[in-house]
């Protein structure tokens, strides 16, 4: 099976190595030329940086993975695609778009007969370099025919088909506001243990933590991870960055008068950092970097 990408950057990057690993064919388009070279010289696959280009690679039956930044990058990608791509083709869009737009994008390519899923892809840069988690929405059927996809490149049991068009990013945008409450509730927790009389190794406390305790879990140990490079977080400004995805969980559970006040006031924690330093929100900042090497903006 081959898989033609557009995107190669840090997640797309990784999951070029992903799909080569199990065996899938791979060609690549991105419109930066410096990152196709890196494409080229770590993997071997044909790149092109015009879309034409990369689209006459395979003339029918194509399947086309968009991994680009949320917003009108991707939607622009996918208008050219609705454009230019033919009958029983299939897009697959694996970045964190909203709900709602996937559920329109999805029924535009129904009309010229193309297959559209929407794919919430979470797991960060090594997920998709080593396993990623697929939340899934789309067509059933086709969805049989290109399983295989999703099955060998995610963790054992690490994807999920959750319906129509618009469910599959609908749940990786609730995945993203749990995310957020996660890393809020994590790091005023540590807060507390670094403002304390005692002198704890934060490394080892969520080491430890992130081995058998009840709120083990891989973000115990990243934090384990960041606090080891640099104990004090004295790399960061603690001004956190938030996406658009949690916003739109928030109109919805206001829509539907949906109580969620963990998630809405660690969205508003992001908000207020851009004003404060405080060593909490440094821990999120060194826990984005080390899911998806995210960088604060100075």
């Amino acid at each position: 099976m081959e898989i033609g990408l557009i995107g190669a950057g840090k997640m797309g990057f990784n999951l070029i190595g992903n799909f080569l690993d199990k065996g899938f064919q791979v060609y690549v388009h991105d419109i930066n030329k410096e990152t196709l070279s890196k494409v080229s010289e770590t993997y071997q696959v044909p790149t092109y940086d015009e879309l034409s280009d990369f689209l006459n690679h395979r003339k029918e039956k194509r399947i086309i993975w968009v991994m680009l930044p949320a917003g009108e990058i991707t939607y622009g990608a996918l208008e050219k695609l609705l454009e230019e791509l033919s009958q029983g083709d299939v897009v697959i869009e694996g970045g964190n778009s909203n709900p709602k737009d996937s559920k329109k994008i999805g029924m535009c390519f129904q009309q010229k007969g193309i297959y559209f899923f929407d794919v919430g892809t979470s797991g960060g840069t090594y997920g998709a370099r080593h396993g990623a988690s697929y939340m899934i929405g789309g067509d059933s059927e086709k969805f049989k025919e290109i399983e295989e996809i999703f099955r060998e490149t995610s963790k054992k049991e690490g994807y999920i088909y959750v319906g129509k068009n618009g469910a599959g990013h609908f749940l990786k945008i609730v995945h993203n506001a749990i995310l957020y409450g996660y890393m809020q509730t994590l790091s005023e927790g540590f807060s507390i243990l670094e403002q304390s009389e005692y002198d704890y190794d934060l490394s080892a406390v969520a080491d430890s933590w992130a081995q058998t305790s009840v709120v083990r879990g891989w973000l115990l140990e990243l934090a384990s991870q960041a606090f080891s490079k640099d104990p004090k977080l004295e790399e960061f400004t603690g001004k956190i960055g938030a996406s658009r995805s949690t916003n739109w969980v928030m109109d919805f559970a206001m829509e539907n008068k949906i109580a969620i006040p963990v998630i809405s006031t660690a969205l508003f924690a992001r908000y207020k950092s851009q004003d404060e330093d405080k060593f909490s929100e440094k821990m999120i900042s060194a826990l984005r970097k080390e899911v998806g090497g995210n960088t604060e903006k100075k």
